[in-house]
Protein backbone atom coordinates (compact mmCIF):
# COMPACT_ATOMS: atom_id res chain seq x y z
CA UNK A 1 0.00 0.00 0.00
CA UNK A 2 1.29 3.45 -0.97
CA UNK A 3 2.13 5.45 2.01
CA UNK A 4 1.32 9.13 1.92
CA UNK A 5 4.21 11.90 2.40
CA UNK A 6 4.44 15.29 1.69
CA UNK A 7 5.60 15.28 -2.26
CA UNK A 8 8.50 17.61 -2.28
CA UNK A 9 8.77 20.27 -5.02
CA UNK A 10 9.91 19.06 -8.70
CA UNK A 11 12.16 20.26 -11.94
CA UNK A 12 11.73 19.72 -15.62
CA UNK A 13 10.31 16.27 -15.75
CA UNK A 14 8.44 15.46 -12.63
CA UNK A 15 11.97 14.89 -10.54
CA UNK A 16 12.24 15.97 -6.90
CA UNK A 17 13.46 19.55 -7.19
CA UNK A 18 16.94 20.02 -6.19
CA UNK A 19 18.00 22.25 -3.34
CA UNK A 20 20.05 24.13 -5.58
CA UNK A 21 18.54 24.19 -9.03
CA UNK A 22 20.29 27.59 -10.26
CA UNK A 23 24.01 26.32 -9.39
CA UNK A 24 25.88 26.49 -12.46
CA UNK A 25 27.79 23.32 -13.87
CA UNK A 26 30.91 25.11 -14.36
CA UNK A 27 31.22 26.47 -11.24
CA UNK A 28 33.78 25.30 -9.14
CA UNK A 29 33.82 28.32 -6.36
CA UNK A 30 32.34 27.76 -3.01
CA UNK A 31 29.07 30.35 -2.65
CA UNK A 32 29.39 33.71 -1.41
CA UNK A 33 29.34 33.36 2.14
CA UNK A 34 25.83 34.23 3.53
CA UNK A 35 24.34 33.79 0.44
CA UNK A 36 22.17 30.57 1.05
CA UNK A 37 21.31 27.24 -2.18
CA UNK A 38 18.32 28.95 -4.01
CA UNK A 39 14.88 26.82 -3.36
CA UNK A 40 13.53 27.80 -6.89
CA UNK A 41 10.71 25.82 -8.48
CA UNK A 42 11.43 25.14 -12.58
CA UNK A 43 9.10 24.25 -15.13
CA UNK A 44 7.19 20.64 -14.89
CA UNK A 45 6.18 18.41 -17.25
CA UNK A 46 5.08 15.25 -15.80
CA UNK A 47 6.36 11.45 -15.97
CA UNK A 48 4.31 8.37 -17.35
CA UNK A 49 2.02 7.38 -14.29
CA UNK A 50 2.85 5.19 -12.03
CA UNK A 51 6.82 5.77 -12.14
CA UNK A 52 9.47 6.57 -10.35
CA UNK A 53 11.81 9.09 -11.42
CA UNK A 54 15.78 8.20 -10.31
CA UNK A 55 18.82 8.63 -12.17
CA UNK A 56 17.41 8.88 -15.66
CA UNK A 57 18.55 11.54 -18.20
CA UNK A 58 20.78 12.55 -15.37
CA UNK A 59 23.43 13.87 -18.13
CA UNK A 60 20.68 16.24 -19.95
CA UNK A 61 20.79 17.99 -16.83
CA UNK A 62 23.15 21.14 -15.58
CA UNK A 63 24.74 19.81 -12.03
CA UNK A 64 22.84 21.63 -9.25
CA UNK A 65 25.18 21.21 -5.80
CA UNK A 66 28.66 20.51 -5.89
CA UNK A 67 28.80 17.76 -3.07
CA UNK A 68 31.81 16.86 -1.01
CA UNK A 69 32.27 13.93 1.58
CA UNK A 70 34.04 13.81 4.58
CA UNK A 71 34.80 10.36 5.53
CA UNK A 72 35.17 8.00 2.94
CA UNK A 73 34.22 5.09 4.66
CA UNK A 74 31.35 2.47 3.44
CA UNK A 75 28.50 4.72 3.16
CA UNK A 76 29.47 8.23 2.05
CA UNK A 77 31.33 7.70 -1.19
CA UNK A 78 27.93 5.31 -1.99
CA UNK A 79 25.54 8.59 -1.43
CA UNK A 80 27.87 10.64 -3.43
CA UNK A 81 27.87 8.30 -6.20
CA UNK A 82 24.03 8.28 -6.11
CA UNK A 83 23.48 12.11 -5.81
CA UNK A 84 26.02 11.73 -9.18
CA UNK A 85 23.02 10.01 -11.12
CA UNK A 86 20.76 12.39 -10.29
CA UNK A 87 22.69 15.21 -11.33
CA UNK A 88 24.48 16.27 -8.56
CA UNK A 89 28.29 17.19 -8.36
CA UNK A 90 31.01 15.45 -6.28
CA UNK A 91 33.71 17.86 -5.59
CA UNK A 92 35.96 16.23 -3.07
CA UNK A 93 36.29 13.86 -0.79
CA UNK A 94 38.62 12.92 2.29
CA UNK A 95 39.78 9.66 3.54
CA UNK A 96 42.58 8.74 5.88
CA UNK A 97 42.93 5.19 5.55
CA UNK A 98 44.13 3.08 2.21
CA UNK A 99 40.73 1.20 2.48
CA UNK A 100 39.23 4.46 2.34
CA UNK A 101 41.11 6.10 -0.52
CA UNK A 102 40.63 2.91 -2.64
CA UNK A 103 36.58 2.59 -2.05
CA UNK A 104 36.86 6.68 -3.02
CA UNK A 105 38.79 6.16 -5.81
CA UNK A 106 36.33 2.82 -7.50
CA UNK A 107 33.22 5.08 -6.69
CA UNK A 108 33.90 8.56 -7.48
CA UNK A 109 36.73 8.40 -10.11
CA UNK A 110 38.92 11.60 -10.45
CA UNK A 111 37.18 13.19 -7.76
CA UNK A 112 40.19 14.59 -5.56
CA UNK A 113 40.86 13.47 -2.07
CA UNK A 114 41.81 16.03 0.04
CA UNK A 115 41.76 17.46 3.51
CA UNK A 116 38.43 18.10 5.62
CA UNK A 117 38.34 21.39 5.22
CA UNK A 118 39.11 21.83 1.59
CA UNK A 119 35.96 19.37 1.22
CA UNK A 120 33.73 21.80 2.94
CA UNK A 121 35.29 24.64 0.81
CA UNK A 122 34.28 23.21 -2.32
CA UNK A 123 30.95 21.97 -1.97
CA UNK A 124 27.70 23.16 -1.09
CA UNK A 125 26.46 20.12 0.15
CA UNK A 126 28.58 18.09 3.08
CA UNK A 127 28.36 14.64 4.06
CA UNK A 128 29.53 13.87 7.12
CA UNK A 129 30.07 9.97 7.26
CA UNK A 130 32.56 9.00 10.00
CA UNK A 131 30.96 7.04 13.15
CA UNK A 132 28.75 8.10 15.48
CA UNK A 133 31.14 8.71 18.86
CA UNK A 134 33.44 10.71 16.10
CA UNK A 135 30.40 13.08 14.67
CA UNK A 136 30.29 15.63 17.35
CA UNK A 137 33.94 16.46 17.78
CA UNK A 138 33.85 16.35 13.90
CA UNK A 139 31.09 19.10 13.92
CA UNK A 140 32.72 21.28 17.06
CA UNK A 141 36.41 21.43 15.13
CA UNK A 142 34.68 22.18 11.36
CA UNK A 143 33.20 25.01 13.34
CA UNK A 144 35.71 26.15 15.34
CA UNK A 145 38.20 25.93 12.57
CA UNK A 146 35.55 28.53 10.61
CA UNK A 147 34.97 25.92 8.07
CA UNK A 148 31.59 26.09 7.91
CA UNK A 149 29.82 28.78 5.38
CA UNK A 150 26.64 30.42 5.96
CA UNK A 151 23.99 28.84 3.49
CA UNK A 152 25.89 25.52 3.09
CA UNK A 153 23.96 22.15 3.73
CA UNK A 154 25.56 20.08 6.33
CA UNK A 155 24.29 16.24 6.20
CA UNK A 156 25.35 13.55 8.45
CA UNK A 157 24.50 9.78 8.10
CA UNK A 158 24.18 8.66 11.75
CA UNK A 159 21.20 6.51 13.30
CA UNK A 160 21.90 7.74 16.23
CA UNK A 161 21.40 11.65 16.15
CA UNK A 162 19.11 14.35 14.79
CA UNK A 163 19.87 17.60 14.15
CA UNK A 164 20.54 18.54 17.55
CA UNK A 165 24.30 17.42 17.13
CA UNK A 166 24.73 20.02 14.13
CA UNK A 167 23.34 23.16 16.34
CA UNK A 168 26.84 24.55 16.32
CA UNK A 169 26.91 24.28 12.60
CA UNK A 170 23.66 25.44 12.62
CA UNK A 171 24.93 28.99 14.42
CA UNK A 172 27.24 29.29 11.82
CA UNK A 173 24.85 29.65 9.71
CA UNK A 174 24.52 26.07 8.09
CA UNK A 175 21.57 24.19 6.75
CA UNK A 176 21.75 21.22 9.09
CA UNK A 177 19.81 17.67 7.95
CA UNK A 178 20.33 14.11 9.26
CA UNK A 179 19.61 11.40 6.94
CA UNK A 180 20.31 8.06 7.81
CA UNK A 181 19.72 5.32 5.14
CA UNK A 182 18.26 2.01 6.66
CA UNK A 183 20.37 -0.01 4.62
CA UNK A 184 23.60 -2.18 5.44
CA UNK A 185 26.49 -1.28 2.93
CA UNK A 186 29.43 -3.02 1.43
CA UNK A 187 31.04 0.14 0.49
CA UNK A 188 30.81 -0.87 -3.10
CA UNK A 189 29.20 0.43 -6.45
CA UNK A 190 26.00 -2.48 -5.45
CA UNK A 191 25.38 -0.81 -3.26
CA UNK A 192 23.91 2.21 -4.70
CA UNK A 193 21.40 -0.07 -6.72
CA UNK A 194 20.27 -1.17 -3.00
CA UNK A 195 18.93 2.20 -2.24
CA UNK A 196 16.60 2.21 -5.16
CA UNK A 197 13.21 1.87 -2.69
CA UNK A 198 15.62 2.54 0.92
CA UNK A 199 13.82 3.72 3.45
CA UNK A 200 16.06 6.95 4.85
CA UNK A 201 15.49 8.43 8.63
CA UNK A 202 15.28 11.85 7.90
CA UNK A 203 15.32 14.78 10.84
CA UNK A 204 15.63 18.07 9.84
CA UNK A 205 14.10 21.70 10.72
CA UNK A 206 10.64 21.87 9.56
CA UNK A 207 11.52 24.43 7.05
CA UNK A 208 13.97 22.42 5.17
CA UNK A 209 11.72 18.97 5.46
CA UNK A 210 10.99 19.23 1.25
CA UNK A 211 14.74 19.81 0.90
CA UNK A 212 15.72 16.85 2.84
CA UNK A 213 12.93 14.83 1.59
CA UNK A 214 13.69 15.55 -2.07
CA UNK A 215 17.96 14.56 -1.27
CA UNK A 216 16.62 11.19 -0.58
CA UNK A 217 14.19 10.92 -3.36
CA UNK A 218 16.79 12.01 -5.88
CA UNK A 219 19.04 9.23 -4.53
CA UNK A 220 16.52 6.73 -4.85
CA UNK A 221 15.24 6.46 -1.40
CA UNK A 222 12.04 6.49 0.85
CA UNK A 223 12.31 9.56 3.41
CA UNK A 224 10.49 8.60 7.04
CA UNK A 225 9.94 11.31 9.15
CA UNK A 226 12.25 10.56 12.50
CA UNK A 227 11.67 12.79 15.48
CA UNK A 228 14.17 14.02 16.97
CA UNK A 229 13.98 12.71 20.69
CA UNK A 230 13.44 9.44 18.86
CA UNK A 231 16.32 8.36 17.06
CA UNK A 232 18.04 6.74 19.84
CA UNK A 233 15.09 4.39 19.92
CA UNK A 234 14.74 4.05 15.76
CA UNK A 235 18.42 3.52 15.66
CA UNK A 236 18.20 0.64 18.66
CA UNK A 237 15.33 -0.85 16.42
CA UNK A 238 17.27 -1.05 13.45
CA UNK A 239 20.85 -2.50 15.15
CA UNK A 240 18.24 -4.95 16.86
CA UNK A 241 16.95 -6.09 13.51
CA UNK A 242 19.75 -6.26 11.26
CA UNK A 243 23.09 -6.36 13.23
CA UNK A 244 22.09 -8.78 15.32
CA UNK A 245 20.51 -10.77 12.46
CA UNK A 246 23.68 -11.18 10.69
CA UNK A 247 25.20 -12.95 13.91
CA UNK A 248 22.65 -15.48 14.18
CA UNK A 249 22.66 -15.86 10.53
CA UNK A 250 26.68 -16.32 10.72
CA UNK A 251 26.00 -18.85 14.12
CA UNK A 252 23.76 -21.10 12.20
CA UNK A 253 26.18 -21.43 9.25
CA UNK A 254 28.71 -22.65 11.29
CA UNK A 255 26.24 -25.12 13.19
CA UNK A 256 25.55 -26.63 9.72
CA UNK A 257 29.21 -26.95 8.93
CA UNK A 258 29.90 -28.22 12.08
CA UNK A 259 26.54 -30.87 11.20
CA UNK A 260 27.90 -31.35 7.74
CA UNK A 261 26.28 -29.41 5.78
CA UNK A 262 28.45 -29.12 2.51
CA UNK A 263 26.60 -25.30 1.65
CA UNK A 264 24.50 -23.94 4.65
CA UNK A 265 24.30 -20.71 2.54
CA UNK A 266 21.94 -22.72 0.04
CA UNK A 267 20.26 -24.21 2.97
CA UNK A 268 19.22 -21.34 4.70
CA UNK A 269 18.91 -18.80 2.61
CA UNK A 270 15.07 -19.89 1.50
CA UNK A 271 14.67 -20.91 5.17
CA UNK A 272 15.17 -17.51 6.07
CA UNK A 273 13.91 -15.77 2.99
CA UNK A 274 10.66 -16.99 4.07
CA UNK A 275 10.83 -16.21 7.67
CA UNK A 276 11.59 -12.68 7.33
CA UNK A 277 8.82 -12.53 4.45
CA UNK A 278 6.48 -14.12 6.74
CA UNK A 279 7.65 -12.12 9.79
CA UNK A 280 7.62 -8.72 8.19
CA UNK A 281 3.68 -9.66 6.93
CA UNK A 282 2.52 -11.09 10.07
CA UNK A 283 4.81 -10.26 12.98
CA UNK A 284 4.26 -12.61 15.83
CA UNK A 285 1.76 -14.39 14.03
CA UNK A 286 4.47 -15.84 11.99
CA UNK A 287 6.65 -17.37 14.99
CA UNK A 288 7.42 -21.07 14.39
CA UNK A 289 9.29 -23.88 15.48
CA UNK A 290 10.07 -25.54 19.00
CA UNK A 291 9.88 -22.81 21.42
CA UNK A 292 6.50 -21.80 20.32
CA UNK A 293 5.21 -25.13 20.41
CA UNK A 294 6.02 -25.66 23.88
CA UNK A 295 8.28 -28.53 22.78
CA UNK A 296 10.72 -28.60 25.90
CA UNK A 297 12.52 -31.72 25.37
CA UNK A 298 13.56 -30.81 21.93
CA UNK A 299 14.61 -27.81 22.90
CA UNK A 300 16.80 -29.41 26.10
CA UNK A 301 18.50 -31.28 23.42
CA UNK A 302 19.06 -28.57 21.48
CA UNK A 303 21.12 -26.53 24.50
CA UNK A 304 23.04 -30.06 25.35
CA UNK A 305 24.14 -30.20 22.31
CA UNK A 306 25.26 -26.46 21.84
CA UNK A 307 27.05 -26.94 25.22
CA UNK A 308 29.17 -30.08 23.65
CA UNK A 309 30.38 -28.60 20.14
CA UNK A 310 29.47 -24.83 20.07
CA UNK A 311 29.53 -23.33 23.93
CA UNK A 312 29.98 -19.82 22.39
CA UNK A 313 26.55 -20.17 21.05
CA UNK A 314 24.63 -21.00 24.21
CA UNK A 315 24.00 -17.69 25.38
CA UNK A 316 22.24 -16.30 22.14
CA UNK A 317 20.25 -19.16 21.74
CA UNK A 318 19.08 -18.92 25.37
CA UNK A 319 18.50 -15.77 25.37
CA UNK A 320 16.58 -15.61 22.20
CA UNK A 321 14.07 -18.75 23.28
CA UNK A 322 13.41 -16.79 26.52
CA UNK A 323 12.21 -14.30 24.24
CA UNK A 324 10.21 -15.61 21.83
CA UNK A 325 8.75 -17.86 24.81
CA UNK A 326 7.54 -14.73 26.18
CA UNK A 327 6.18 -13.28 22.55
CA UNK A 328 4.63 -16.15 21.89
CA UNK A 329 2.65 -16.95 25.48
CA UNK A 330 1.46 -13.44 24.65
CA UNK A 331 -0.19 -13.63 21.74
CA UNK A 332 -1.62 -17.08 22.56
CA UNK A 333 0.85 -19.30 20.34
CA UNK A 334 2.38 -20.74 23.14
CA UNK A 335 0.06 -23.28 25.48
CA UNK A 336 0.28 -22.18 29.16
CA UNK A 337 0.14 -25.59 30.26
CA UNK A 338 3.30 -26.36 28.03
CA UNK A 339 5.02 -22.88 28.65
CA UNK A 340 5.92 -24.28 32.38
CA UNK A 341 8.14 -26.98 31.39
CA UNK A 342 9.48 -24.80 28.53
CA UNK A 343 10.69 -21.95 30.82
CA UNK A 344 12.13 -24.44 33.57
CA UNK A 345 14.34 -25.70 30.77
CA UNK A 346 15.49 -22.70 30.57
CA UNK A 347 15.65 -21.15 33.56
CA UNK A 348 17.26 -24.67 34.41
CA UNK A 349 20.16 -24.01 31.79
CA UNK A 350 21.28 -20.39 32.89
CA UNK A 351 18.53 -17.97 32.49
CA UNK A 352 16.41 -17.35 35.89
CA UNK A 353 13.40 -15.63 36.28
CA UNK A 354 9.54 -15.84 35.67
CA UNK A 355 8.88 -15.12 31.73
Amino acid sequence: MARNRPVPPEDWNGRPHSVNAQHSPESHEPRPPGTPPPYASEPRTADAPGTRPRHTDAQDRPARLTVGVVGAGRVGPVLAASLQLAGHRPVAVSGVSEASRRRAAALLPDVPLVEPAEVLARADLVLLTVPDDTLPGLVAGLVETGAIRPGQLIVHTSGRYGCAVLEPALRAGALPLALHPAMTFTGTAVDVQRLAGCSFGVTAPEELRLAAEALVIEMGGEPEWIAEEARPLYHAALALGANHLVTLVAQAMELLRAAGVGAPDRMLGPLLGAALDNALRSGDAALTGPVSRGDAGTVAAHIAELRKHAPQSVAGYLAMARATADRALAHGLLKPELAEDLLGVLSESGLGGAA
